[in-house]
């Protein structure tokens, strides 16, 4: 599901007001690898997609109630809805992980703000050991790949199998990881429901 398609399921027609729009994705480390330019990717994705960076931020309303959201978009790298941070960006990637998780808690905190976050397939990597898994409630849709790391990292990095479908939402919400599991089109009242 493109971020576009998941920002008209989740928000109210005609309230999207979108930020940061001229934000781009840049080259800090002049990644170079044996495939074309890292530029030349993000050109590539930016062009397919329509999209500048991989996340769309705004406000909207939902049901009436103003809201403030972030989309990532998994079809701008293939990273993002998410695999984590993008390998080519370097500590600087992971380093957003950090601010965002910090402003996250100054939100909840200091502001007193309610996160709710939505976790679709797949949601792995920094993302998940980050601000994918801080909500004050945390939704899976169903079947959603949730993992830190791959099966296959896994089983080579400690030599031991991983139970089969062990990263699979309803496994994990059986675990207690996350609070329901929603299919798409009902979420949007669902998050009507949930209160602070």
């Amino acid at each position: 599901m493109s971020s576009f398609d998941r920002i008209e399921l989740s928000i109210d027609p005609g309230t999207w007001d979108p930020m940061n729009e001229d934000m781009v994705s840049l080259d800090p480390i002049e990644f170079h690898s044996e495939e074309e330019p890292y530029k030349n990717r993000i050109d590539s994705y930016q062009k397919n997609t329509g999209l500048t960076e991989a996340v769309q931020t705004g406000t909207g309303q939902l049901n009436g109630i103003p809201v403030a959201i972030g989309v990532m978009d998994f079809q701008f790298m293939g990273v993002c809805a998410s695999g984590g941070a993008r390998m080519q960006e370097g500590s600087l990637s992971l380093m957003q992980m950090a601010k965002i998780s910090s402003a996250l808690y100054d939100y909840q905190s200091n502001k007193k703000l309610f996160y709710v976050s939505i976790l679709t397939s797949p949601t792995t990597g920094g993302v998940t050991a980050s601000f994918g898994m801080l909500g004050d409630i945390i939704i899976a849709e169903p079947n959603a790949y949730i993992a830190f790391a791959g099966k296959r990292v896994i089983e080579q990095t400690l030599n031991k199998t991983v139970p089969e479908d062990s990263q699979v939402a309803e496994y994990l919400f059986h675990k207690g990881l996350f609070d329901p599991i929603v299919p798409r089109n009902p979420l949007k009242g669902v998050l009507d429901q949930v209160e602070p």
